[in-house]
């Protein structure tokens, strides 16, 4: 950051309900530090997040671009209870969110997939950033499945390479070790192709109807992007500020995985660490440190963020269901010091650790509260119900889907003062 940007930012110190400004005159090499208050934190997090108000974004694909740009990714998860989790965070953004349209931006080469903390949308202009981890093969789970269907994956490979976008519905269905997220046999044909998708070989080409179409990734990006190489600790620095990008004012730490699959958190002679990354960030000028008012640690805003996080606007009343896996959800500790909001994803809890059951939390202008739920919490657990005697995919799904509307509870938080 030069001189002349720092000249022109300003401190805020919050002295109770008042707020003084002080100029900040430092070294490009020092660390500006902000104080904030409580409620600008929590007005400053559901602006940027546009739930001020929800669905505040003009309906259609743009809109969608928009928001992953702004958010560096989100994402992406296919149980479908009450929506996909992508489809659930856009659809509190963009007015009338309609699913096709990431498969538009999809066939027209705007997004692809990529592991970033967990498997999500990226905007395809952000794919040399993304090299790193796919050259490690993505995630153990997909490496896993490409080494365990090995004989499985040459095939595909071979036949896409010679035939052009294949669906998976073009190959016989094989069965090898690899599991589905139930433990059952998973379509070896169908995992390979979703591994081979996440570690940069292939991509989206089209989809008709609900077939989706794979090709090779070197023959649906533009040949200057698949060229543009980018030093791996600039990738290593660009994976870590995405998610400050999606989360807005995250510390150094996180539960829930937050800065999986970057680096560990300290430096070693082999690998870079996450604190030196941030440092370098810092003095680079992408993040500045602050304080916020009842929050222990430090934490860190985007450097254009700045300004709004200083004169965040008053949260216009709306509603909005917030998806289980929404940055916004990231840091439970600072949604319980800001909203007085305990969330807590259950959706894999032993029934009987389950407090809240499984449920959307949501999002209503100044107030929060939980709703009741829809089923008693004394009433038989999930365990003790009799089991379906079906078997498959479709089974599992609608006795999943079954117990997600039986055991539905809905949370509330604050998006002002109010608490």
């Amino acid at each position: 950051m030069s001189d002349t940007v720092l000249e022109g930012l300003w401190l805020m110190v919050a002295c109770g309900g008042a707020r003084t400004y002080e100029p900040v005159n430092a070294p490009a090499t020092s660390v500006l530090q902000v104080k904030v208050t409580a409620e600008a934190a929590r007005r400053f997090l559901v602006a940027r997040h546009f739930l001020a108000p929800a669905r505040s974004l003009a309906g259609g694909p743009e809109a969608v671009l928009q928001v992953l740009r702004k958010f560096g990714s989100i994402q992406f998860d296919p149980i479908a209870v009450a929506g996909r989790n992508h489809d659930l965070i856009l659809h509190a953004r963009v007015a009338g969110y309609e699913p096709a349209w990431c498969d538009v931006l999809y066939e027209r080469r705007e997004i692809f997939k990529a592991t970033n903390k967990a498997l999500s949308f990226v905007p395809t202009s952000e794919f040399p950033w993304f090299r790193h981890v796919m050259g490690r093969k993505g995630s153990r789970f997909h490496a896993a499945a490409l080494s365990e269907n090995a004989a499985v994956a040459e095939r595909v490979l071979e036949r896409i390479r010679a035939e052009g976008p294949l669906s998976s519905l073009d190959f016989e269905r094989e069965t090898g070790p690899t599991k589905d997220w139930f433990g059952m046999p998973e379509n070896a044909v169908r995992a390979v192709l979703e591994a081979y998708t996440v570690t940069g070989v292939i991509g989206l080409a089209w989809r008709g109807g609900n077939r989706r179409y794979y090709d090779l990734l070197d023959r649906l990006l533009p040949a200057e992007l698949l060229a543009q190489e980018v030093p791996e600790r600039e990738q290593l620095r660009h994976k870590l500020l995405s998610r400050y990008r999606a989360h807005g004012l995250l510390g150094a730490g996180g539960a829930g995985g937050t800065f999986d699959r970057i680096a560990p958190p300290k430096s070693t002679p082999e690998r870079t660490g996450r604190n030196e990354l941030r440092e370098e960030l810092v003095e680079l000028g992408a993040l500045v440190t602050l304080d916020v008012e009842g929050v222990r640690g430090k934490r860190f805003v985007l450097a254009e963020e700045l300004a709004l996080l200083q004169a965040p606007p008053e949260p216009t009343p709306s509603v909005a269901f917030i998806a289980p896996f929404d940055s916004l959800l990231w840091d439970t500790a600072l949604l319980a010091n800001l909203f007085a909001f305990d969330y807590v994803w259950e959706g894999f809890f032993p029934p009987a650790k389950r407090r809240y059951r499984r449920g959307l939390p949501n999002q209503e202008g100044r107030r929060r509260r939980r709703s009741a739920p829809l089923r008693s919490r004394a009433s038989p657990s999930a365990s003790s119900r009799p089991r379906t005697k079906s078997h498959g995919h479709s089974a599992r799904r609608s006795a999943t889907s079954r117990n997600w509307t039986k055991t539905r509870r809905s949370a509330w938080f604050a998006s002002g003062a109010e608490r």
